[in-house]
């Protein structure tokens, strides 16, 4: 496999795709919310070949799979033990047209036009150079195939938040102003940038739509505030952080998590950007 977005692979390779491995359905639990526009946007028919780009263990290929169901749909991830997974509970669901493969989506060698319809559910942040990625999954479309993508809206704009703001006194570097553009989960979080990196990738017909859907993050606040702080990225920055931090995080945690506790769930309100385009060149549906 060649990988150019190397830091990226060290990480959901390591820890934080290990965790998400573990605890699949938990995280499946904060983002199948938006499966439904997404999948919406997406109008997979029955026959479409579909490629779910950063597929992690693979709910939304499964889902797409099922539609597409005499088509196919396959998924791609830098993430070896997340694609172990992906593979193991297509076997248990028997949907058998759902295929993985592990590799950089910036580079990967995709079949050229072999895809009706790309899908990204909050995968499509990460890429080193964006461009580039873009432009190697809109060769990977046929002329007049279409993307359906998940991206963040700024953090501020979701409940998340409020809750990352009670733990920033602990943990600074969590709200620090980051390089614009650099990869991460806000990386696309301006519709303007989206639509100046899909137009450089060859996309015509970019829009971007405002999608909120509820996250369950946790059964209770100490539950969901647990599993926040063990969380990649948190526990990444508690790395650098002096000792006893962890505890005055998650006592901060479970705090913040508390007001969005009810009915044996802690929800946040999730914010995110939909974003369509088309490859042009051929019939567009859809």
């Amino acid at each position: 496999m060649s990988i150019v977005n190397v830091e990226q692979a060290d990480a959901w390779n390591g820890y934080e795709g290990g965790h998400w491995a573990d605890n699949h359905a938990r995280y499946d639990a904060v983002n199948s919310g938006f499966n439904a526009p997404l999948l919406e946007a997406a109008a997979i028919g029955p026959g479409d070949r579909v490629l779910d780009v950063g597929c992690g263990t693979g709910q939304v290929t499964r889902l797409a799979a099922r539609t597409a169901r005499h088509g196919g749909a396959t998924g791609v991830d830098l993430s070896g033990p997340m694609l172990r997974r992906a593979r193991a509970l297509a076997a248990e669901e028997g949907v058998a047209n759902a295929t993985f493969e592990q590799g950089d989506a910036q580079i990967h060698p995709f079949p050229e036009g072999g895809y009706d319809v790309a899908v990204s559910r909050f995968a499509i942040m990460f890429f080193s150079d964006p461009v580039a990625a873009f432009a190697n999954i809109g060769r990977a479309l046929r002329p007049g195939g279409r993307v359906a993508f998940l991206s963040m809206r700024g953090v501020a704009e979701g409940d998340l938040g409020r809750v990352f703001a009670a733990i920033a006194p602990h943990v600074p570097a969590l709200t620090a102003p980051r390089e614009a553009g650099a990869a991460g989960p806000e990386s696309l979080a301006d519709p303007g940038r989206v639509l100046q990196v899909l137009t450089a990738a060859g996309f015509t017909r970019v829009a971007t739509t405002p999608v909120d859907a509820p996250q369950v993050w946790g059964a209770d606040a100490e539950d969901a505030a647990a599993f926040l702080g063990a969380w990649g990225p948190i526990r990444h920055l508690l790395s650098r952080t002096p000792p006893g931090t962890d505890a005055l995080v998650h006592e901060a945690l479970v705090e913040a998590m508390r007001p969005f506790a009810e009915e044996g769930a802690v929800r946040l309100r999730g914010a995110a950007w939909l974003i369509t385009a088309v490859r042009p060149g051929g019939p567009e549906r859809g």
